[in-house]
């Protein structure tokens, strides 16, 4: 029951969030203007059509504005339940990324999961462990090679500098 209500909880924060956050602190950022189907037409093996079938898995739309935030679970092959959410905000952490959202996020979804302590510990630390990614614009990567990008970013496998 306790489980139940948790989920509902942060499942109807996240989902009412999402769209504000959007507008608040996206205000300047542009959407791509990529429809899910689309992100099919990219090449095989490129981040692109990851996204397609991220999408295409997962059942969801674009959210315009936050297409990056989609990009991150493909890179980092992060999940969509809302333990794994939580996760991704705590791999953000790691990474560098500090937000009112972010932070409001981690402590709430702490609160109501202080069991996937571990999984949130290790998510963090493979956030340090990366690449400061977290600012890069990916619609420009889109025809990339994803285990590259992967392999650059997540596994550090080469070193880069983003300024």
């Amino acid at each position: 029951m306790m489980k139940d209500i948790r989920l509902q909880i942060m499942l109807r924060l996240y989902e009412g969030s999402s769209s504000l956050y959007a507008t608040l602190f996206k205000f300047r950022k542009k959407a791509w203007g990529i429809k899910k189907d689309e992100f099919m037409t990219y090449g095989s093996g490129t981040l692109g059509e990851a996204l397609g079938h991220f999408y295409l898995k997962n059942g969801f739309d674009v959210m315009p504005k936050l297409e990056n935030h989609d990009v991150f679970h493909v890179l980092t092959e992060t999940g969509t339940n809302i333990q794994d959410e939580i996760a991704m905000q705590y791999l953000l952490l790691g990474n560098g990324k500090v937000s009112l959202y972010l932070l409001g996020m981690i402590t709430i979804g702490t609160f109501f999961y202080p069991e996937c302590y571990r999984l949130f510990k290790e998510a963090f630390a493979k956030g340090r462990n990366s690449q400061s990614f977290y600012r890069f614009e990916f619609q420009n990567l889109l025809e990339q090679p994803l285990d590259l990008l992967q392999s650059v970013l997540i596994n550090n496998k080469i070193s880069i500098v983003y300024k």
